[in-house]
This record gives C-alpha cells, sequence and structure tokens, in this order.
C-alpha cells in the first residue's frame, strides 16, 4: 500500500513538473513569437541523417561547428524526418521537433532554476530567479535557436539540484553530468571535481562512479575518432575555425570579456543584486549558498580552461555562472527571509532587497525593448528562411541538387539547403571560397536580406558577389534571387 502510494505520488509530482515545464516553455515562446534552427545544431541533423543513411558525416567541411555527440545522435533520431518531403522541402519536420525540444528546454532550465532558488533560499528567491533567466534577451536567443547549451546549462543545474536534495547522491548526479558533457565539455570538469567529493567517503567509492564521471569524454573522443580517425577533432577543430574567425581566445582575454559577456546577459540590476545577494548569503546563509557558489566557481574555471586551450570566449558559454548569479539575486531580494524572525541582520538585507526589486523594476522597459528587438529580428530572419524553402518548392524547382554545385553567398546558408535539398553539405559552397561558373548561384535580393539573414561580423568577406556572367535568373521572391547554368 506504502509503495503504490509512493508510486501514485511520484507520477503526480511528475506530472506537475511537466506541466510547469511546457507552461514555461509556451510562455518563452510567447516572449519570441518563434524559433530558428541555428548553424551549430542544423549542422547536428544533417549529420545524423547521413549516419542513419549509413554515410560517414563530414566533419571537415568548411566552418564546420563542433559535432556535439548527443546533439548528433538526436539528429541520427530525426532522420525519418528529416528526409521526409513538404511539398519538395526536406527536413522541415525535423527542424519543427527540434524547435519543440527548444522550447522544452527552456521551460526546464526556468524550472530548475526556481526549484534551487526554492531549494537554496526560498519560493520567492527561486521565482524571481526564474522570471530574470527566462526574460533576459540572450537566453530567449540561444533557446529559441535551438543552440545545445540551453540544455546544457538545465542538465547541470538539474544535478545540483539532485545533491541539493541528496547530497552524495552518487549516480543520478554524475548520470546527468555525463548527459550534460555530451553536449558541452565544461561538464567534464564537473564530473571530475565531483567525483573526488565522493571519493573522500569511503563508503561512497564505487567503480561505477569512475566510469560515469569519465563517460562524456572518452565517448567523446570515440565519436570523433569513428568519424573522423582522429580522437581530438573537436578540440583541434575548434580551435581552428575559431583562429579562421577571429574570434577572441586565450586566457588573458577571460578577465576583460568574461564579465562583459556576463552582463550582456543579466544587466545591471541583476549584477548588482547577485553581488550583494552572493555575499549576504555567503555571510549569514553559508551552509544553504555553499553549493551554488562553488558551481559558479568551478562553471568560470571551466571557461577559462576552455579559453587556455584556444577555443572561442562566447556569450554563450557564460549561460551557466549566469544562472547561478540569477539565483543570487533572487537571494540578494528575497533571502532575508530565511533568517529567524528577530534576527538583526533581516533588515539591512531587506533594504538591500527593496534596492535591488526597485532597480529591477525601473531597467524593466529597457528589458522589454531588448525582448521586442528580439522578436522583430527572429520575425524578419523567419520570413526571410521561409523565403528561401518557397524557392526550393517552386516546380520546376529554381534550386535544386541536381544543378550542382548550388553556391551560396557565405557559409551560414549551407546546412539549410542541405537539409531542405536532402544533399550532402559538400554539394553547397561558399561564394567567398569559390566562384564555380556553372550551377545554381543563389543570393540575396537586397542590401537589407544580406544584413539581417547573411552577413557575419567574422566573415572572410564583407561583400556579395554578384553570379558569373552566363548565369541566367531562374526564380525569384522577396528575398531571394536564383541564378542556373546547369
Amino acid at each position: 500500500m506504502a509503495a503504490s502510494r509512493a508510486r501514485t505520488g511520484g507520477a503526480a509530482a511528475l506530472a506537475r513538473t511537466t506541466g510547469v515545464v511546457a507552461l514555461l516553455g509556451a510562455l518563452a515562446w510567447v516572449l519570441t513569437g518563434r524559433g530558428l534552427v541555428n548553424y551549430d545544431t542544423l549542422y547536428a541533423v544533417v549529420w545524423g541523417r547521413d549516419i542513419a543513411h549509413g554515410t560517414v558525416p563530414d566533419y571537415d567541411v568548411s566552418l564546420a561547428p563542433t559535432p556535439h555527440p548527443l546533439a548528433t545522435l538526436g539528429g541520427v533520431v530525426l532522420a525519418p524526418l528529416s528526409s521526409a518531403s513538404d511539398q519538395g522541402v526536406h527536413g522541415q519536420a525535423a527542424t519543427t521537433v527540434v524547435l519543440v525540444g527548444a522550447f522544452a528546454a527552456l521551460g526546464a532550465l526556468g524550472w530548475v532554476v526556481y526549484r534551487l532558488g526554492a531549494e537554496w533560499f526560498n519560493p520567492a528567491a527561486g521565482a524571481l530567479a526564474a522570471a530574470i533567466v527566462l526574460t533576459r534577451r540572450p537566453v530567449l536567443d540561444f533557446g529559441s535557436r535551438a543552440y545545445v547549451d540551453i540544455p546544457y546549462v538545465a542538465l547541470v543545474l538539474g544535478a545540483l539540484l539532485v545533491e541539493t536534495r541528496r547530497p552524495r547522491a552518487g549516480v543520478p548526479v554524475l548520470a546527468l553530468l555525463a548527459v550534460a558533457g555530451l553536449l558541452r565539455p565544461e561538464a567534464w570538469l564537473f564530473s571530475v571535481v565531483y567525483l573526488a567529493w565522493m571519493w573522500r567517503a569511503p563508503r561512497a567509492r564505487s567503480a561505477l562512479l569512475v566510469v560515469l564521471a569519465l563517460a562524456a569524454p572518452v565517448l567523446w573522443a570515440l565519436s570523433d575518432l569513428a568519424v573522423t580517425g582522429d580522437p581530438l577533432h573537436s578540440l583541434l577543430g575548434t580551435r581552428d575555425t575559431a583562429q579562421t574567425l577571429e574570434r577572441v581566445t586565450g586566457l588573458g582575454q577571460v578577465p576583460l570579456t568574461a564579465p562583459r559577456r556576463l552582463g550582456e546577459i543579466l544587466r545591471e540590476p541583476v549584477l548588482f543584486g547577485a553581488a550583494g545577494g552572493g555575499i549576504l548569503a555567503l555571510l549569514w546563509l553559508r551552509d544553504r549558498a555553499r553549493l551554488g557558489a562553488a558551481a559558479g566557481v568551478i562553471a568560470i574555471v571551466a571557461f577559462c580552461v576552455l579559453a587556455t586551450a584556444g577555443l572561442p570566449i562566447l556569450g554563450r558559454y557564460l549561460l551557466l555562472p549566469a544562472a547561478i548569479l540569477a539565483i543570487f539575486c533572487g537571494a540578494g531580494a528575497f533571502g532575508w527571509a530565511c533568517l529567524p524572525r528577530g534576527d538583526p541582520r533581516r533588515r539591512p538585507w531587506a533594504w538591500f532587497g527593496v534596492a535591488t526589486l526597485v532597480l529591477l523594476v525601473v531597467f524593466t522597459p529597457a528589458q522589454v525593448d531588448r525582448v521586442r528587438a528580439l522578436r522583430h529580428a527572429l520575425a524578419r530572419q523567419d520570413t526571410i528562411q521561409s523565403d528561401l524553402a518557397a524557392l526550393v518548392r517552386v516546380p520546376p524547382a529554381a534550386i535544386r541538387a541536381s544543378c550542382a554545385p548550388v553556391t551560396v553567398p557565405n557559409h551560414r546558408p549551407v546546412p539549410l539547403l542541405a537539409l531542405f535539398l536532402d544533399t550532402d553539405p559538400t554539394a553547397i559552397v561558399s561564394a567567398q571560397e569559390q566562384r564555380p561558373r556553372r550551377g545554381t548561384w543563389v543570393t540575396p535580393a537586397s542590401p537589407s536580406v544580406a544584413h539581417d539573414y547573411i552577413l557575419d561580423p567574422r566573415d572572410l568577406d564583407k561583400r556579395i558577389p554578384p553570379p558569373p556572367v552566363g548565369m541566367r535568373l531562374a526564380g525569384a521572391d522577396a528575398s531571394w534571387r536564383v541564378f542556373t547554368r546547369c
């Protein structure tokens, strides 16, 4: 009877959690208005399709992103949808599923941030932290574009939540970190540190813990070895791409770049609340704040390790410490309520909380403007991308793999067209690297399309080259022009 009640209670709790995650994901969708699958994840879908079809994916394609094993595995699962055609356009069902998962990941992130804030401090702190995270433009931007960083952060925070509820939980914590480690290598450091901490208790030692702690880096290396013959391909390839695109990297750049990127994610009022909340919590609620502070330090150390290895210093790599800082901002606003009634420390902390809340309210209009600008950018890019898909389905198709190669202005549309046309990415070339005199030439219809969808500040060449002489106009719409010479 007791076991039955426990199962029923567990099922009800799971249902409630699923409902909250779905609701928060829907809220994120309402804020952004839509989603678009980013360049890296599109390649994961294409590579997964290739593996499912028995073809070795080409990780050495020009400016290829880092191949994240779990994302590529997701592409394998989506392979039947990747090859499915909707009126001539392949892969649209797959990208729809990816976007549903992306907004579910945003919902999961909001939920786990709330739960951690509630466990470490109180529900009010958790609610404020979740509200902060789900209204930051960079978080919504990366989430609505299906970057792997959002589920990675949710998984690591989920591991922290398990450890908070069950100290020295061991296997479930390392299992979550192992999954996270197949999306981002920073999780490997969390696994090693946690294993070392567990090893201090002799009764907690086991071979299974070691296996779980090492699983992600070993599986990642084996994945690279199987595809490229080099177990370090991801590290070396990402470093080479960073050099090619002249991205900021190196440990010496971290002190200048990391604070600025964190500020871009969270903005000034949250940083103010997090700084005060962190100090006050570590002074007066140390047992509650210790795990979060340690996790934040490990996240920054992992970020520094990547920079030292020559990997780029990107804002999305700081989403994990940003989420932890948001929780400490919640503590700055409401942590005083954790102190006993009559404690003289409650009053100064409460006044700091009032100051934090006032600043958050004052800066709310600016935050609304940022989210509105994101909605506009996503809507514009979605229109341009839909126009590109429309040119694939025009009968006879204006863009078709049979009239090869397909040349695009730069590397950005390559994986999307590879998915739309159900072809290999090597069949699509960047005009910045090659200028074939035959085949299909796709070019923006206007400078605004080039600015809003094509051009990248780090492009090798900012110009949009015209089609070669002898090509004829084969198709056009509001966003694109297609020339052919087959």
